[in-house]
């Protein structure tokens, strides 16, 4: 058993009393992560190092806020501190029990997905951000709330908070400076990609919603988990889902039905996609820069596409 493991275990025993046993899962990039049993249950614990503590606190913060908006399930927090005495800080939640999605559950993942989206955020007053930041994978998001809400507010906060925030840190790295360039440019088009009627609206959204981090738990219910939680337009997150992969099957009839989508939806997929690609470009390096180039130019090439 390592030191680590051990320190773990008796953090769990301080936190929750009892004795605990911890297993290291290996299953996060960003944090160790583990599965533990003590007291008749089971959680799913994540741990980093003390200076580290406000990158869990503000996941737990996500998960709260999403399970306040009773739409779609998530992991409960069981816990989440600072432990001085050991030098971790600890996210403990629900162990989830998984199982490949059955024929229906792409129909039920999009009638949650929409009422999450279509209900009204628990802080903002309509206004785009968060009441504090947070990661989008190990890269900091930031959530500062926009100056007013609709159509205005949100392109200034995807101008400042969204790309802005993340071309400039691009810049500062010094790379990709055909890309940077490009980027600058798109950000001055913006308007034009919302000159079709749309009014964008404030939707609390998980933010970082790949396949990855959707399932179905044993019973069918749709489980989402790892959030970068903001109030952001809602077609963020059906961007982020198409960009490396789609939807199950029956998840965009049932979405549509539950909260709608405006026909110009295509139009502005690819400029919310251009988020994450330059958020993997800042994370991975490697082909994400061509690929963020290529998407940036193809937007720029047809203007409002």
């Amino acid at each position: 058993m390592t030191n680590e493991t051990v320190l773990l275990q008796r953090s769990l025993a301080g936190r929750f009393g009892g004795r605990w046993s911890a297993e290291p899962l290996h299953a996060g990039s960003f944090c160790a992560t583990w599965g533990a049993r003590g007291r008749g249950q089971r959680l799913f614990v994540k741990s980093v190092p003390l200076a580290a503590a406000d990158v869990l606190e503000a996941e737990a913060d996500g998960l709260e806020a999403l399970a306040s908006m009773r739409a779609i399930a998530v992991p409960e927090v069981a816990g989440c501190w600072r432990d001085g005495e050991h030098g971790l800080a600890l996210l403990a939640l629900q162990w989830l029990e998984l199982r490949p999605p059955d024929a229906g559950f792409g129909e039920r993942y999009g009638r949650a997905l929409g009422e999450l989206h279509r209900g009204i955020p628990p802080a903002g007053e309509g206004r785009y951000g968060w009441r504090r930041d947070n990661l989008l994978g190990g890269t900091p998001q930031r959530n500062r709330w926009s100056r007013q809400g609709g159509r205005a507010g949100w392109i200034d906060f995807l101008a400042e908070a969204r790309l802005g925030a993340l071309n400039a840190e691009l810049a500062r790295r010094g790379g990709a400076t055909p890309l940077v360039e490009a980027v600058a440019q798109v950000i001055d088009r913006l308007p034009q990609w919302f000159d079709d009627g749309y009014l964008p609206r404030a939707s609390l959204i998980h933010g970082d919603l790949w396949s990855g981090n959707w399932a179905m738990q044993a019973d069918g219910t749709p489980v989402i988990y790892d959030p970068a939680v903001s109030c952001s337009d809602a077609e963020v997150e059906l961007a982020m889902m198409e960009l490396f992969g789609s939807p199950p099957a029956g998840f965009w009839h049932a979405y549509r039905a539950t909260a709608g989508l405006h026909e110009g939806y295509a139009r502005r997929r690819g400029l919310y996609q251009l988020y994450h690609l330059l958020n993997h470009v800042l994370l991975f390096g490697g082909g994400y820069a061509a690929q963020a180039l290529a998407c940036a130019r193809a937007l720029l090439g047809r203007g409002a596409p």
